[in-house]
């Protein structure tokens, strides 16, 4: 005999349950005779532990939650003041260091009076802030951050 010419059946004998005593199998089924797991169509959570303080219960909760939504960074006009630059955008703060990346979100907030007329593009700034910089001759829009590009993937 080969072992290609074996005859060798793949599937497992199906053990037949729940028919009779001579069966072999009968009565309870294997089930055993009394308790939760013998009686039929009851089933259990998977977190269920038996009657006790399942595990997730027992584990203390998270405070709060993460927002997603990106928070604005906050200054002042003191800092405007001292730039000799005309036109105030997110990419003049980069070059002079008063923020740290181009793409935030800044809301402009009153510190002191604007001596000179400046444009001004930025997200948000107070009502107070807006009056101070028409009174000197400005002119204050509300520009979104540029967004962020992709980096170009190389292979």
């Amino acid at each position: 005999m080969k072992y290609n010419q074996l005859n060798i059946s793949s599937k497992k004998h199906k053990r037949i349950v729940g028919r009779g005593i001579s069966a072999g199998r009968g009565k309870t089924a294997g089930r055993g005779t009394k308790g939760q797991n013998s009686r039929t169509g009851s089933k259990r959570n998977p977190l269920f532990s038996g009657g006790q303080t399942p595990i997730m219960q027992q584990l203390p909760k998270l405070k709060g939650f993460k927002s997603k939504k990106a928070k604005l960074t906050n200054l002042t006009t003191d800092k405007l003041n001292q730039l000799p630059e005309s036109i105030i955008d997110t990419s003049v703060l980069v070059k002079y260091n008063l923020i740290a990346n181009p793409y935030l979100r800044i809301k402009l907030l009153n510190g002191s009076k604007f001596t000179t007329a400046k444009e001004i593009n930025l997200y948000k700034a107070s009502k107070a802030v807006i009056i101070n910089i028409q009174e000197a001759g400005g002119v204050f829009n509300k520009t979104n951050p540029p967004l962020r590009t992709k980096k170009s993937q190389t292979k």
